[in-house]
């Protein structure tokens, strides 16, 4: 039992990819993994912000990290990213999908465009993400896949329609490869983080009156999360300790989502 147990959650040897890690969530979870021994690729749009996080994961880790650029929304930008670092590295064996953005409208306000950019970024972006490093992980033998979903995943939020919508529509599309290729050793799973401090978050603070103390007093821990609070569930789901689990949606929400 000792020899099955010994490093069951290291991630040494291992390759992670994790769009939108330069920042908020996907930079926590980002240095979590580092953390624990991967290798990490960041994939985002700003070039500045993504070097100076690859600089700051491998001063702190010791580990590789690159940073590509890809517009998540771009199909080929998504496969020519899986390319490089295949090419790069010579695997991939994990996937965090977490690109994504929110637009704080009423559902009457909100245009059909910002309703079709909030889907294509957060949900269309991790069904192409998926798929594209699906065929590399089966080849390998396995793989992990990590999607961020949201407490808007199973509660609604007026001002959120096309985000929660989207982030409803990855839990289940979690579950659905979860079960398609739970026989080629890929296990999928979904977080979902409560209200987070993050540059999304901030911006939800400005325009909804009242967020802060709300989250605070309706959340059983009594603060608001940091991105750091997502790192051991993610490092769970990547690493070895979750081999037979899959298809699973985990709140890491300070308690949010259990609250009567």
């Amino acid at each position: 039992m000792k020899e099955k147990t010994k490093g069951l959650f290291s991630l040494d040897g291992k390759v992670a990819i994790v769009t939108g890690g330069n920042g908020g969530i996907g930079k926590g979870i980002a240095q979590g993994l580092a953390g624990a021994g991967a290798d990490i690729i960041i994939a985002a749009r700003n070039e500045a912000k993504t070097a100076k996080t690859a600089r700051e994961l491998k001063q702190e880790f010791g580990v590789r990290v690159s940073g590509v650029r890809v517009d998540v929304r771009e199909e080929e930008q998504i496969h020519a990213m899986v390319k490089q670092v295949l090419d790069g590295f010579g695997r991939i064996d994990i996937l965090v999908s977490n690109a994504g953005i929110a637009i704080h409208k009423l559902p009457q306000e909100m245009s059909t465009a910002e309703w079709d950019e909030n889907i294509e970024v957060n949900l269309r972006s991790f069904f192409i993400c998926a798929n594209a490093v699906y065929p590399i992980m089966k080849r390998a033998g396995g793989g992990k896949i990590i999607s961020i979903g949201s407490l808007t995943s199973i509660f609604g939020v007026g001002a959120l329609p096309a985000y929660g919508a989207s982030k409803g529509g990855i839990v289940q599309l979690t579950k659905s490869l979860a079960v398609a290729w739970a026989r080629d050793n890929i296990q999928v799973n979904s977080i979902l983080p409560g209200w987070i401090n993050t540059d999304l978050s901030a911006v939800g603070k400005r325009e909804v009156p009242g967020l802060t103390e709300m989250a605070v007093s309706r959340t059983p821990a009594g603060r608001w999360g940091e991105p750091e609070d997502l790192a051991g569930t993610a490092i769970f789901l990547a690493s070895r300790a979750s081999d037979y689990l899959t298809g699973v949606v985990i709140p890491v929400d300070g308690g949010f989502s259990v609250m009567a």
